[in-house]
């Protein structure tokens, strides 16, 4: 038996003040339910996405869901954690629960609340995500400011194609009504630090950074032989979890080995190429990360993904648009919910649902979501099932 998305919802992604995680939780719930056409009752079982690290004092968050439909309660809920990815660890939770007969329907929610923590200390709470053996006290940022910095002796100077990729994504987020950054950027000015963009670890300034970010998503997960009963499913032609090693020490920095192997895997288990694809959402918590992604992709070999973001080959309309949503440097990273939304938001691309973000004719999507320094990474291949 097999699993599909037949319903989503999403909260809009920024500083969400007069909203608290719960009501996050609880709003991108409920629509998710309404636009599958269910109630609480018709869930089997809840999932929720939840990273969490000090960031608020809610660590036992899987049962807030529940508030969304009174139906849902006494239902089993669990919360699911890997890092940047936890919002995928719940929807694979969920599609293997689907996928093994066990339940029939569904709810997965990823959700995180930041920003009313101070930069130093949301930097704190994520740098929870490392390898504290050897990596305590070094913020993200640092990290992949490692990896930018391999790649650079390896390959040579990255830091105009992460300029590029920074403006692409500001420019796609000016399409998504919910992004957290409405606002173009000038090559010139992510090309350069200045007062306004000073250097957070050489050679990443804050327009290779992600946001810190409020918002929520939601998805509805159901049995394939139950379609009739929805409006439109989208499907999985993979689903492929890689781990890698945890300390960045025992990694080479400059290859992203995790990500790759978990695009070959789920290349493989679809039988695809990257040239099959229409459109991919890639984890960009950093302009680097996205760089190392097209190249994992395919659409280049090591070392010359460069060419392929100058040249454009990644904007809207090029060979693989990537990141159409604005992506986590501009629709926002909040880190519970990114998995969750990178999946709402390519099945609403394969639904001709995307407004001013649709790619004409997509038929065949990629998620690829990770955690930690590319350590849990997580590659769905989409296809609609019923538009």
């Amino acid at each position: 038996m097999d699993a599909a998305i037949v319903g989503w919802g999403h909260t809009k992604f920024g500083r969400m003040d007069a909203l608290s995680l719960e009501e996050l939780i609880t709003m991108a719930a409920a629509e998710a339910l309404g636009d599958a056409g269910l109630t609480g009752a018709d869930v089997d079982a809840v999932w929720l996405g939840h990273f969490n690290a000090g960031l608020v004092k809610d660590g036992f968050a899987a049962s807030m869901v529940l508030g969304a439909d009174d139906g849902m309660r006494f239902k089993p809920a669990t919360r699911c954690e890997n890092a940047c990815a936890s919002g995928s660890a719940a929807l694979y939770a969920a599609i293997d629960a689907v996928r093994a007969g066990r339940i029939r329907v569904a709810l997965v929610v990823g959700a995180e609340k930041m920003t009313h923590l101070d930069t130093a200390s949301v930097t704190a709470a994520l740098g929870c995500a490392s390898y504290q053996k050897e990596e305590a006290g070094k913020s993200f940022p640092q990290i992949f400011a490692d990896f930018a910095s391999a790649y650079a002796e390896r390959y040579g100077d990255p830091t105009e194609a992460m300029a590029r990729i920074a403006v692409k994504n500001h420019a796609n987020a000016m399409h998504n009504p919910l992004a957290q950054m409405h606002r173009p950027l000038e090559l010139d000015f992510c090309r350069n630090v200045s007062e306004k963009n000073p250097m957070i670890a050489a050679p990443l300034k804050v327009t290779d950074c992600s946001l810190v970010s409020d918002g929520a998503a939601a998805v509805v997960v159901a049995r394939t032989d139950m379609l009739g009963d929805f409006r439109r499913a989208v499907g999985f032609r993979a689903a492929v979890q890689v781990n890698d090693y945890l300390p960045i020490s025992a990694k080479d920095p400059a290859a992203f080995e995790g990500p790759r192997e978990a695009v070959r895997r789920a290349y493989e288990t679809a039988g695809i190429g990257v040239d099959d694809l229409d459109f991919a959402e890639v984890h960009d918590c950093f302009t680097i990360a996205e760089l190392l992604a097209t190249e994992a992709l395919g659409l280049a070999p090591a070392g010359s993904g460069r060419e392929v973001v100058i040249e454009g080959q990644t904007a809207p309309g090029g060979r693989l648009p990537v990141n159409l949503s604005g992506g986590l440097k501009a629709k926002g990273h909040p880190v519970g919910a990114t998995g969750v939304s990178m999946h709402v938001l390519a099945a609403r691309q394969l639904t001709g649902e995307a407004g001013g973000m649709q790619s004409p004719g997509a038929a065949l999507g990629l998620c690829f979501n990770m955690g930690g320094g590319a350590v849990a990474n997580y590659v769905s291949v989409l296809e609609p099932l019923k538009a």
